[in-house]
């Protein structure tokens, strides 16, 4: 074959059009003008405006997970700060409840202890200031414990009484405690007078059950003694000073078959509620009583 009729270019099947640099220029050119028209005339904004609307399912769509995911974790944030705020109120609240009850409790122990401080100054009798720690663990007596004892002086058989009177006696004294046999203990006795009709007589503690009462015993049948009467001590036994109060009358039997009345009393000292008592000086005691003219 002769050279001559060789040629380099492609057959018209594979020719590829202009070149590659002028593709370049044209394309550059029409993107040019295409930027210049749209600023300039706004010629490409229904497509945008069409495109837009076209694509907002789509994008509406592919949000959702991320809004609902979001949602979830500020819920659950919200939902946690939510509780710990609760936890933080009601703590808040069960101090207030608890500061509230503590100055009840503080302003009743006030009134308490001044009317104490009050009646040690009416008794000119020196007088030791004590709180109960517990009541004794005896389902057959009626005893507390406070909290003085030899060490603060208090002697044996020395009085005890709160705010509104007597609360009983001093049976068993230790270094640092005292054991106080209440006025309703069924082994406890005290010479009580009548303040409105002056009679005499010897309440003891209930021995039949736990009441809470005191008895007068051994007195006549036709005795002048009436419901609610005031019964004071009489002194006259040496160991509690006179005109303390002891117990009101709450009820008087009379039997036709018995030669005495059988009369109950109410102690007026909190038996089961004192918590702080004062106890007297069983010396001082005795020296501020008048002579003794024996038991009625």
């Amino acid at each position: 074959m002769p050279l001559g009729t060789l040629d380099g270019t492609p057959p018209p099947f594979f020719r590829q059009g202009p070149s590659a640099l002028t593709k370049l220029f044209f394309f550059s050119v029409l993107a040019l003008l295409l930027m210049v028209a749209d600023v300039r005339f706004k010629v490409t904004q229904p497509l945008r405006s069409l495109v837009a609307a076209v694509l907002y399912p789509v994008q509406w769509l592919v949000l959702r997970p991320i809004i609902w995911s979001s949602g979830a974790s500020q819920y659950l944030l919200s939902l946690q700060t939510s509780q710990a705020n609760e936890a933080q109120a009601q703590y808040q609240l069960g101090l207030q409840s608890q500061r509230a009850q503590q100055v009840e409790q503080l302003v009743l122990e006030n009134t308490r202890l001044r009317a104490l401080l009050d009646l040690r100054d009416r008794l000119n009798a020196p007088a030791i200031a004590a709180q109960v720690l517990y009541e004794a663990a005896d389902p057959y007596s009626r005893k507390v414990i406070i909290d003085k004892g030899t060490l603060a002086a208090v002697q044996l058989g020395a009085p005890v009484l709160d705010e509104d009177g007597i609360l009983g006696q001093v049976t068993r004294v230790y270094p640092t405690i005292s054991e106080v046999s209440l006025v309703t203990d069924r082994n406890q006795a005290i010479p009580v007078l009548n303040a409105r009709s002056g009679v005499r007589g010897l309440a003891f503690g209930d021995s039949v059950a736990r009441t809470g009462q005191l008895e007068l015993r051994f007195m006549d049948a036709n005795v002048d003694m009436l419901a609610g009467d005031l019964l004071t001590t009489s002194g006259v036994d040496g160991v509690y000073p006179p005109g303390l109060a002891v117990a009101r009358v709450l009820k008087i039997e009379r039997g036709a078959d018995s030669a005495f009345a059988r009369i109950s009393c109410q102690p007026v000292a909190r038996v089961a509620a004192s918590l702080h008592v004062l106890v007297l000086q069983a010396s001082a005691a005795l020296a501020d009583l008048p002579p003794s003219k024996g038991l009625p």
